[in-house]
């Protein structure tokens, strides 16, 4: 028997040590794994759960699916999975054994608010976590403090992906894609059961991180009901009204996480990760380490910042966000709302719309500029003909260089839609 009072000693391999916690899926034993010689924690299914007629075999995909799924991931923000098995009667996996940690939920009350700067160092960890899982195809569906894990060290682990849906058209799709999740840190999307992306999993981030951070939830809601409805309606409520002290960019940040739509939050992980590693100092950028000086002689020589002084260009260099893709890669989607544009660094890209190539850019064009300028859907794609550097900023980003220096982008912008419609004008009047 598995429970509290009978706990078994041994499973396959493992010797059991203690039990050390209990959740909706399983028991979770502290254990020892005596072939490595090292110390495991072992998650047991609950057997009552799976001897259900109605719901044992989906309860028993689901534990197995955390073995599976997690499985495939190696990030050290990502709690790792080891093993998994079955001993007679009794459903295990085996994974990374967290000594003396404890999760977010202790952390989300007015009353135990951790610093601001630590607060977004457990964001930014678990952006760029999310950014891994993503580009592996797994969407978690279930983030939420309880299944965000803190060692002594205040490491960040995401743990049970038991209801973590697999996004590869070449494998076999064994989880319900109905209304699963918690409720409350549900997106709307995944609320009204749509289809979702990996930015339903930056939804419910947001919901931890506003959480964090103030104590409440964004939402409020004194029932489910109530709490359903001002998701999917209504608008999270201004951190500043909980916490007047808080930098004015974290209203910015968070507000792009919990936006309804999915096409107005962060793309990516990474996308969230480089914008709050230019709000806190303290945080590591997101991505291939090129050295300063070097971003600041390539920026110089681009025909972009023709007549851009020194000093603002170094604030150009620190205010952006360095990015390459392959080839094929598409960085701007049509039909997408997003405040982003780009500046080409390097190779050329190619502009289509509704599939039909326009024109070819290259090193020291820009693109994107009008979904900035104007916040309206973007009106056509732009994918990397080859490999593709950019340099990347947005409104967010954009607020951290001087007056002078916006105004002077802005200028740019004015300056290449002028061509632009030129050239539209030519090759019509050509015709």
């Amino acid at each position: 028997m598995n429970d509290a009072l009978h706990p078994p000693t041994r499973l396959g391999k493992y010797e059991i040590v203690r039990e050390i916690g209990r959740g909706s899926m399983g028991v979770v034993y502290a254990a020892f794994d005596p072939y490595i010689d090292r110390a495991v924690a072992v998650k047991v299914a609950m057997a009552d759960a799976l001897k259900d007629r109605a719901s044992g075999e989906r309860f028993r995909k689901m534990f197995f699916n955390e073995a599976h799924t997690a499985g495939m991931l190696r990030h050290p923000n990502i709690l790792e999975i080891f093993d998994a098995g079955v001993d007679e009667d009794l459903c295990y996996i085996v994974m990374e054994l967290i000594e003396d940690g404890d999760t977010l939920r202790s952390y989300c009350r007015s009353d135990r608010l951790l610093p601001v700067n630590q607060v977004a160092g457990i964001v930014f960890c678990c952006a760029k976590a999310l950014d891994y899982a993503h580009r592996q195809g797994v969407i978690h569906r279930d983030i939420k403090p309880s299944n965000i894990l803190l060692t002594r060290e205040m490491d960040v682990k995401i743990a049970d992906f038991s209801i973590a849906h697999i996004n590869h058209a070449d494998l076999t799709q064994t989880m319900p894609m109905g209304f699963v999740g918690s409720p409350r840190y549900m997106s709307p999307e995944q609320i009204q059961e749509d289809m979702i992306t990996g930015q339903t999993d930056l939804f419910s981030l947001g919901v931890v991180a506003y959480e964090l951070l103030t104590g409440r939830h964004p939402f409020g809601g004194e029932s489910f009901s109530n709490l359903i409805h001002r998701v999917i309606n209504e608008e999270p409520t201004p951190l500043r009204q909980h916490r007047p002290d808080l930098p004015p960019i974290l209203d910015s940040i968070l507000g792009r996480m919990l936006e309804k739509l999915p096409e107005r939050r962060y793309r990516t992980g990474m996308d969230l990760a480089s914008d709050l590693s230019l709000a806190f100092n303290h945080l590591e950028r997101p991505q291939g380490e090129i050295p300063a000086r070097e971003k600041f002689e390539v920026t110089r020589r681009l025909d972009f910042f023709r007549g851009f002084p020194d000093t603002e260009l170094w604030e150009v260099v620190r205010a952006s966000v360095w990015q390459e893709f392959g080839p094929g890669s598409e960085i701007v989607h049509e039909g997408d709302l997003d405040d982003s544009f780009f500046i080409i660094t390097g190779g050329e890209a190619m502009v289509t719309k509704q599939g039909t190539p326009l024109r070819t850019l290259a090193e020291g064009d820009c693109f994107g500029e009008m979904g900035h300028v104007t916040r309206l859907r973007r009106t056509a794609s732009v994918v990397a003909v080859g490999n593709l550097s950019v340099m990347k900023l947005n409104s967010t980003l954009l607020e951290q260089v001087g007056t002078e220096c916006q105004l002077r982008f802005y200028k740019v912008f004015v300056r290449v839609l002028a061509e632009r419609l030129s050239h539209t004008t030519e090759r019509v009047v050509g015709r």
